[in-house]
């Protein structure tokens, strides 16, 4: 049996293709363009044969009769038993202009060959899209009801069909598919589409927040997804039952899921948290559609939408399918079906493998350049308080990815020591003494940099002092916080600041601060340091809101308890769980490839949401963990005591790995 395919080489065309080399002496005739016949042969190990039995006829489905030469015409003349129709544009991204062409006037021009070659059958894939946003249910004997076609791909799919319909006097089938996801088996999948917008959500969703944590989330209307081995098992037994001409066949879940349930069923198989509070998407519903659209064209809400959308990969259009308002019936397509065992299986059955494929081969974090080298090579990076702990730790990890690794510090000695055995190791490091709570050498130094190597490119303000002490013994103890404030928040502000014109000249830049997880806990005893902290993320906030549309990236991380020689003379740290510098190293590689707005540890953040949500008890919490632990002997101004930790103390600095206590 001979068969012509259109749109062979896409992702539902090419099984389709596969599944119809499955009948004895299947020979199917495919369309495609002169530029793809270089990338045949890997179409031809896929479908597991040659061009014996897979024969490409090239043409353009722009052109009349498609373009396809008088001789392949002549020699198609009386023997295509089943002519398939899926080339299409399925795009929401795509021009209506491109759509018009590829959708309705690709159409017509395969209508037109199928005629003059005498095809006995044509199958045209169309789509549920064809409905448009219909209110209520659509059958499938349904067309002309269609109503609200404003999207391009809606209209163009809806004309297509027209064309089948009034136009085509071939006998004619035409398959409404819903959303198609990957192979129910395999996983496989080949675009973002459909669900998968949301996938980089639950995957975000995943990394801040424990899987045991509710969250909330929408709620819509029924989304009706089937898996690419059903629609083309479907279509290859109803194209060959005889009798259903001029019938048209819903591909579709009998019993789709609301948007809800459909992203805890991905968020499950992510192990990422459920969102046990939705709220309904459908309440947006009441703003008038004109209303809508003239506050979405407005300039604030329209770039804070446009980077939402863009953050989350979400297209512009996404809302329309949170509250799609139709359900299809599918009854004609369940009567070809009985018998056959071809259905559509549980979502929850192979949602897993849709997961896994994506974050394997889809994810679009995985077509970034995610290699510290690839990010820093050539660039000047400026790390400062690199003579030890976290600093020395990044900007080993700078010098070693190619960067021109520059650090300061106010100890020349320790720099010195620090810069030989960066030689020794084959590293280059460049290094200069400069104290960050001296105006005049930040001044200089910045000066300097600037005169030489035209600035800084990525600045991580690592350089900091810390005090443990709590209030009641620090009354007499002012400079306690006058010398924190001078370092952690006065000392980054002025490289900051000094840095910054350069920057904007160059509309690109990064700077990174290394905050502290007190800032998010409100740890006691660290007032002086958590305020300075604080009082650096604050401006950071403000900065990113004012060069957000400038090329400049800022950069907070709530660093939490790092073993540098900063701790060291806390006794007591000996004995909790803290970070390595390597691995605070890490979180700065990390900040520095994917560029986010802020790095915390879940910890980190559910602290920040329990001060925000049960201010009363996370002060409980908290004073509970003062009580705890008591202020170093230095800190009391009393003789040293024993360092050995309770079981008590033990077993709370366990469960809050990383407080600073």
């Amino acid at each position: 049996m001979n068969y012509f395919v259109t749109g062979a080489t896409g992702f539902i065309g090419k099984r389709l293709v596969a599944k119809l080399l499955t009948r004895p002496d299947a020979v199917v005739h495919f369309l495609t363009r002169a530029v793809e016949l270089p990338r045949l042969q890997e179409l031809y190990e896929y479908w597991g044969t040659d061009a014996t039995r897979v024969i490409p006829i090239v043409g353009d489905l722009t052109q009349p009769e498609l373009g396809v030469a008088k001789a392949d015409v002549e020699k198609l003349k009386g023997t295509i038993e089943h002519f398939f129709h899926l080339a299409a544009i399925y795009d929401l991204k795509a021009s209506a202009e491109d759509q018009q062409r590829a959708n309705v006037d690709g159409t017509r021009n395969t209508v037109r060959l199928a005629e003059e070659i005498g095809a006995r059958h044509f199958h045209l894939v169309s789509s549920i899209a064809s409905a448009g946003l219909f209110e209520g249910l659509f059958r499938e004997d349904m067309f002309e009801e269609a109503e609200n076609l404003d999207n391009p791909y809606f209209r163009t799919k809806h004309d297509s069909e027209g064309i089948v319909r009034k136009e085509c006097k071939v006998p004619w089938r035409i398959f409404r598919p819903a959303i198609v996801v990957g192979d129910s088996r395999t996983g496989e999948m080949d675009k973002i589409d459909g669900p998968y917008y949301f996938f980089k959500l639950i995957q975000k969703m995943r990394r801040m927040f424990p899987s045991w944590m509710p969250t909330i989330g929408i709620e819509g209307g029924r989304i009706n997804v089937v898996p690419v081995d059903f629609i083309v098992a479907a279509m290859d037994h109803i194209a060959h039952l005889e009798n259903e001409d001029g019938n048209c066949f819903h591909l579709t879940d009998p019993t789709p899921m609301r948007v809800g349930d459909l992203l805890n069923t991905f968020a499950r198989a992510a192990h990422a948290p459920e969102m046990a509070m939705r709220v309904n998407a459908a309440l947006l519903g009441f703003i008038p559609r004109s209303m809508r659209k003239a506050m979405f064209a407005l300039t604030p809400v329209r770039r804070i939408r446009n980077a939402v959308m863009k953050d989350l990969g979400l297209p512009d259009d996404i809302l329309d399918f949170v509250n799609y308002p139709t359900r299809f019936d599918c009854r004609e397509t369940q009567r070809a079906l009985k018998g056959t065992g071809i259905a559509v299986p549980p979502l929850e059955s192979y949602a897993w493998r849709l997961w896994d494929y994506w974050e394997r081969h889809l994810d679009p974090d995985l077509f970034i350049d995610q290699t510290l080298r690839g990010q820093i090579e050539g660039k000047v990076v400026l790390v400062t308080g690199g003579s030890s702990g976290i600093g020395k730790a990044t900007v080993r990890k700078m010098a070693e990815g190619g960067a021109i690794a520059v650090t300061i510090a106010r100890d020349a000695q320790a720099l010195d020591e620090t810069r030989r055995e960066f030689e020794a190791n084959g590293l280059r490091l460049i290094t200069h003494a400069v104290d960050v709570a001296n105006p005049e050498q930040c001044a200089a130094f910045v000066k300097l940099m600037t005169e030489e190597y035209g600035g800084v490119d990525i600045l991580v303000n690592n350089a900091g002092r810390s005090i443990r002490r709590g209030i009641e013994n620090s009354f007499d103890r002012f400079h306690d916080f006058e010398r924190t404030m001078e370092v952690n928040y006065f000392g980054a502000l002025r490289l900051t600041m000094g840095f910054l014109p350069g920057m904007i000249a160059k509309r690109k830049g990064h700077v990174i601060n290394i905050s502290s997880i007190g800032v998010l806990t409100n740890a006691p005893r660290f007032s002086a340091y958590v305020a300075s902290k604080a009082a650096m993320d604050a401006w950071a906030r403000c900065a990113a809101s004012e060069f957000a549309d400038r090329g400049i990236e800022f950069t907070t991380i709530n660093m939490p308890l790092v073993k540098t020689p900063m701790i060291a003379p806390t006794k007591l740290y000996d004995q909790v769980p803290t970070l390595s510098p390597d691995d605070a190293a890490d979180m700065i590689v990390e900040a520095i490839i994917h560029k986010p707005v802020r790095i915390a540890t879940r910890l980190g953040i559910f602290g920040a949401l329990l001060h925000s949500l049960t201010p009363k008890a996370a002060q409980i919490m908290m004073n509970t963990s003062f009580r705890m632990f008591p202020d170093s002997s230095a800190a009391a101004q009393k003789k040293p005591e024993s360092a050995e930790q309770t079981a008590d103390q033990i077993a709370f600095s366990q469960i809050m790995r990383g407080i600073h206590f």
